[in-house]
């Protein structure tokens, strides 16, 4: 069973922090943030335990495929080894994919729902990594076939009635999550689709959108670790979730929650699963390190890239800013569907509702340069993962055109590169290319470039082999 073949639903969780220069939020305010630092703001505190229960069990989205029939597809077309990997759970979630949570219905009976592992945990060399990006994950495929192939198997009122609602919103957004490339995630569109069809004040479901509907060409994003959380002042890749970062989270529920009241439950445990997101460590790196190599590699790392990726060890210091994109030039559409006329209808629907009463959309014309704790296994590169290895990124005319994974997941250590940190892969050539293969990375698709960060050109291949070295400790 693929993980997506039930449509598996997550909303893109990044980065928070619990430093306070700045705890106020005025919704009068230009909706477009500055580039360069991005203010601290004092958020909830929460439980550690209490969230990572939370994240495993709670109803924080309630709609899904009814149990009965999820547990008969799960045994027609077998668990893949990855999906059935153990996870410490109540005895109720016995063999449930860990991305999956069983919780109540609407009617009382039980559904299989999607949690935010679908995107946020990846069995990384057989276990299961909570908060590492899945980078193999497929949005390539329209979510209405799998959830049409679940309800023909559907029986009585209670399963006909959580089985229509789940198809229904569901089909209402498939059109705009859809991406061409396997790997890469939707959650900009995912999000931007649901508040299209949600009204601003009751947060009731509106079978006809009243907002712009995202484009059905989706900006692609790589999805970040979650140990960033303890570090970023705001949340997504250009800055734009500011405020509380509990309140933002509760964008994953937009799917079902049909009420302000139903989203004021979620919020009474969402700041725990905040405080169990940001007290996440990355894994170490589970290979050989030239230490003498790595030290040298520090003063390169320190000199040439610290100013905007933050200083580590005892006394770790992390700046918080967004580069303008003049600076960085990466690939520019997800910045400019956001910072144009649909990202500011957007963003006005986000600050004008009960999610703006604490928080703050507010995007700005560039990208934010994260902490790279862990950098080693978070591969590929890039906001768009346009970018195979650490090594090329620090190379920026030898990266490759097209280009495809030679692995389908992360299990195997056999298919890392530990010489240019990432997945291995191969060229294809424009002629080769199967314009059907969505393994394809094609970087000459709009929102898929991979220019840009061409600050490591100036380095020497001795200076960039040493920082590879050093970036295998963070």
């Amino acid at each position: 069973m693929r993980r997506l073949g039930w449509f598996t639903f997550c909303v893109v969780l990044t980065a928070c922090g619990n430093n306070a220069e700045q705890n106020t939020i005025d919704k009068n305010t230009d909706w477009l943030s500055q580039t360069g630092p991005i203010p601290a703001f004092t958020q909830r505190s929460g439980d550690v335990e209490k969230g990572r229960h939370a994240l495993l069990h709670a109803p924080y989205v309630n709609c899904g495929t009814p149990e009965r029939v999820f547990r008969e597809l799960q045994q027609s077309f077998g668990n893949d080894q990855n999906a059935a990997i153990a996870v410490e759970r109540d005895a109720s979630m016995d063999g449930l994919p860990y991305f999956t949570n069983r919780v109540i219905g609407k009617t009382g009976i039980p559904v299989v729902s999607s949690n935010c592992l679908t995107c946020h945990g990846t069995v990384l060399f057989g276990e299961l990594v909570i908060g590492l990006g899945n980078e193999f994950a497929d949005f390539t495929q329209n979510p209405s076939v799998a959830v049409e192939r679940a309800g023909a198997l559907v029986q009585g009122a209670d399963e006909t009635a959580e089985w229509e609602r789940f198809a229904d919103r569901v089909a209402a957004i498939a059109p705009y999550i859809q991406l061409k490339t396997v790997g890469v995630n939707s959650a900009n569109n995912l999000t931007a689709a649901l508040i299209a069809h949600r009204d601003v004040d009751t947060h009731t479901w509106l079978d006809k959108p009243q907002n712009p509907l995202p484009p059905t060409d989706p900006p692609p994003v790589s999805v970040p670790p979650w140990w960033r959380m303890s570090k970023k002042h705001a949340m997504f890749n250009l800055g734009e979730g500011r405020g509380d970062h509990a309140r933002i989270m509760l964008a994953a529920s937009m799917l079902c929650a049909d009420s302000v009241s139903e989203l004021n439950e979620i919020d009474q445990y969402a700041p725990d699963i905040r405080a169990y997101l940001a007290s996440i460590e990355p894994p170490q790196y589970p290979f050989q390190i030239e230490k003498d190599l790595a030290n040298s590699g520090q003063d390169v790392f320190e000199t040439h890239c610290s100013a905007c990726h933050g200083t580590y060890g005892d006394t770790p210091d992390y700046p918080n800013v967004v580069i303008p994109i003049e600076t960085i030039n990466t690939d520019a559409r997800l910045m400019e569907v956001a910072t144009g006329a649909f990202g500011q209808a957007y963003a006005q629907w986000f600050n004008d509702s009960w999610f703006g009463e604490l928080s703050h959309a507010a995007p700005a014309k560039g990208y934010v340069a994260p902490p790279l704790d862990g950098i080693w296994a978070t591969a590929p590169y890039l906001h768009n993962g346009s970018v195979p290895s650490i090594g090329l990124l620090l190379q920026s005319d030898q990266r490759p055109t097209r280009w495809r994974h030679l692995a389908a997941d992360a299990s195997d250590p056999e298919s890392y590169d530990t010489g240019q940190l990432g997945w291995k892969f191969e060229t294809v050539g424009q002629a080769e290319q199967d314009p059907n293969d969505t393994w394809v990375y094609d970087t000459t698709q709009a929102g898929y470039g991979n220019g840009g960060h061409a600050f490591g050109d100036q380095l020497s291949k001795a200076q960039r082999r040493a920082l590879l070295e050093y970036l295998k400790t963070l």
